[in-house]
């Protein structure tokens, strides 16, 4: 299992890397709202250009929004809790993916998750057998192993989620999109795939050990309805 920090890729194939954040100041911020649905609260934000991929996707910003939380009770994730989603488009991607991992071209998702994979219940297919952590909703390790705790009524922020529509609209028509890679079908289920693959990144999921991978899949299926 990675410790926390960046995971990219698509939804067939991710790696990771260094602790980072995907705020680029010197980019357009766009247009933020938050959605809340109770326990969590979503930070959306649409950069320039991406709504009107998203009305091409034809996926509104609330199921979006249910997709993650569907994905973080799923994954037993604190609560409450907030979660960023940046829905942006394949130049932003690349600059990220250039910045944090060296590697040119875009994707079509990262994850920047906040909190270290012990700060979530153990899943199947965990490496050790699924025994890791769970420090539970108020008590976190931080970077360097310390560990702190929040105030009472304190919302912790899981991390963020930067998504290229752009790349889900392509691989969804071109027959490039699932979590093999080689599936055709609706955008709007390309999107839902990778929000929700990035989300359960962000709960500590991985799939670098085979099992974890099988264990990850079969809940993504079952939470798109697969």
């Amino acid at each position: 299992m990675a410790e926390p920090g960046l995971i990219v890729g698509s939804a067939g194939a991710r790696e990771s890397g260094g602790r980072a954040g995907p705020t680029d100041p010197s980019r357009p911020a766009g247009v933020s709202r938050a959605i809340y649905l109770a326990p969590w609260r979503v930070d959306l934000t649409v950069r320039p250009g991406a709504g009107r991929l998203l009305r091409r996707v034809g996926l509104s910003q609330a199921a979006l929004a249910r997709a993650i939380r569907d994905a973080l009770e799923a994954a037993g994730a604190p609560r409450p809790a907030s979660v960023g989603l940046i829905l942006s488009d394949d130049a932003e991607l690349a600059e990220l993916n250039a910045a944090h991992l060296g590697k040119s071209g875009p994707t079509d998702v990262l994850s920047f998750p906040l909190l270290p994979p012990e700060a979530y219940p153990p899943h199947e297919g965990a490496p050790g057998g699924g025994r890791r952590g769970g420090t539970g909703a108020a008590t976190f390790a931080a970077g360097a192993g310390i560990a702190f705790t929040l105030p009472p009524g304190a919302r912790p922020h899981l991390g963020d989620i930067v998504v290229s529509v752009e790349r889900a609209l392509e691989q969804a028509v071109t027959g490039r999109g699932g979590q093999t890679g080689d599936v055709g079908w609706a955008p709007a289920d390309e999107l839902r795939l990778l929000v929700t693959h990035g989300t359960l990144h962000l709960c500590g999921w991985d799939h670098a050990v085979p099992a974890e991978e099988a264990a990850m899949r079969a809940l993504e299926r079952r939470l798109l309805g697969r």
